[in-house]
């Protein structure tokens, strides 16, 4: 043990010396040195202590498969042999991006037939700005640039995409948001519904959409943006009125309609996209993530074809990144694809693992911590209350959270902490014997967190 535990130190040393990580406070992390995961298999997670860890949030929502699948890795070994690297510019292309681009038309909702690549989320959502601009320029609209988000949404961290997302402590640190991008309400019925029932909330929240329209004049909108559930801001699940009173609005002010599936896209809700969970169909859709079940960096923008044959009439669309159409990761895209076509896992998380996830999650709802549990298919939350019969949070948003987040570090789980709500969204291929551990897990460290807080 003391060779491990050396290690252990010798790695977070130089980890702390030379290493800036996203999304982290930089003094704490110097102080109690990074977590070293050293190896996965399926569910789990090993540290270089040899801690086994269930991985409730699939890296970052994004291992479909899980770890370890060897088809995969074969994958890339097998397209690193024979062509590691070409370009996707100038008319030129390999055959791993050309037969994931069929198949993603294969996949994807009726009318998506093209898709531009890049490496992640956020690149597919810098890639959705320069397509509206350019879409509207040649609709001859060029004063329809802004693009309308929400409110906690995330859409990345590049400046464009930071812009589109509402997130205030990262537009803090800006100056952001960019000019251009605009923000409505959330529709999150547990914090903003008051005493209206989720069915009519979800109309009001989608109707903040109609006024902001009002305020800016249609004639400035190119496009709405918004995740089919927020993901990072708290797995907000928008009630069954919203999604299709959004898309009415956008059609009714000739707007653009833009899903982000990044965390939604390839199975996490019970189909292959969250547009289809929520019954709306977009012009645009991005992907990452689970496209490549994380194993390796690629994203998408799929456009439909009305769109593309506007913008194909304005000649070269000059926008592009060095690894659009990687043929490593495309390869390992193309893999992850037809095993989760060939396996059912979709059908398999609609039908069977997901309805049992959701039925386990529900389970909090009596927890004294717990005001609210919501989730679709593999994806869900929990929202920490200081009171359970107003729906009142605690006035710090986020302490209690970060305690149990730390409970669960602990104790050999991950569980996410988006302010006091604590996410779980678990790799597609998890079994009901998995998801009752992860929750056995997330119910004791709810019950420490209740005892910290005297509401055990």
């Amino acid at each position: 043990m003391s060779t491990v535990l050396n290690s252990t130190r010798q790695w977070q040393d130089e980890d702390r010396d030379h290493h800036l990580h996203p999304f982290t406070d930089i003094n704490v992390l110097k102080k109690k040195g990074a977590r070293m995961i050293t190896r996965g298999e399926g569910v789990y997670l090993w540290d270089s202590e040899g801690e086994k860890i269930i991985d409730g949030m699939a890296g970052l929502w994004c291992v479909g498969l899980g770890y370890g699948r060897k088809e995969l890795s074969a994958a890339a070994a097998r397209q690193m042999d024979q062509l590691a690297y070409y370009n996707t510019f100038f008319q030129t292309s390999t055959m791993p991006a050309t037969e994931l681009s069929g198949l993603l038309a294969e996949v994807t909702p009726e009318g998506f037939n093209h898709v531009f690549y890049g490496c992640s989320g956020s690149e597919s959502n810098d890639t959705v700005v320069r397509l509206v601009w350019r879409y509207w320029d040649m609709r001859g609209k060029p004063g329809k640039k802004t693009i309308i988000g929400r409110i906690n949404g995330y859409h990345g961290s590049t400046l464009a995409g930071a812009s589109l997302g509402g997130m205030g402590f990262m537009h803090a640190q800006g100056p952001l948001p960019l000019p251009g991008f605009v923000h409505i309400e959330q529709p999150h019925w547990y914090v903003n519904g008051g005493d209206l029932s989720p069915a009519e909330y979800g109309l009001k929240a989608a109707r903040a959409l109609e006024e902001k329209i009002a305020e800016l004049g249609a004639e400035t909108i190119g496009a709405f943006i918004g995740e089919p559930i927020q993901g990072a801001g708290g797995v907000i699940v928008p009630p069954e009125t919203y999604w299709p009173e959004i898309e009415r609005i956008c059609r009714a002010n000739d707007i653009l309609l833009i899903s982000d599936e990044v965390i939604c896209g390839f199975g996490r809700t019970g189909n292959w996209f969250g547009c289809e969970t929520f019954g709306f169909e977009p012009d645009i859709m991005t992907m990452a993530k689970g496209m490549s079940s994380g194993y390796a960096p690629i994203s998408g923008v799929m456009v439909k074809d009305h769109i593309v044959e506007t913008i194909g009439d304005g000649g070269e669309f000059a926008h592009g990144y060095t690894y659009s159409g990687h043929p490593v990761s495309c390869a390992v895209a193309l893999a992850n694809i037809t095993i989760l076509k060939d396996e059912k896992i979709i059908d398999i998380v609609r039908t069977d693992t997901g309805p049992y996830f959701q039925k386990r999650l529900g389970e909090f709802a009596d927890h004294p911590l717990i005001g609210e549990v919501r989730g679709k298919g593999l994806v869900g939350a929990v929202q920490i209350a200081r009171d359970k019969k107003s729906r009142a949070l605690f006035d710090d948003v986020g302490r209690v959270g970060g305690i149990c987040r730390d409970h669960c570090f602990e104790n050999g789980l991950i569980m996410r902490a988006s302010g006091d709500s604590m996410l779980l969204s678990p790799p597609l291929v998890v079994t009901r014997a998995e998801i009752d551990e992860m929750m056995d897990k997330a119910r004791m460290c709810l019950d420490l967190t209740a005892r910290d807080v005297g509401l055990s």
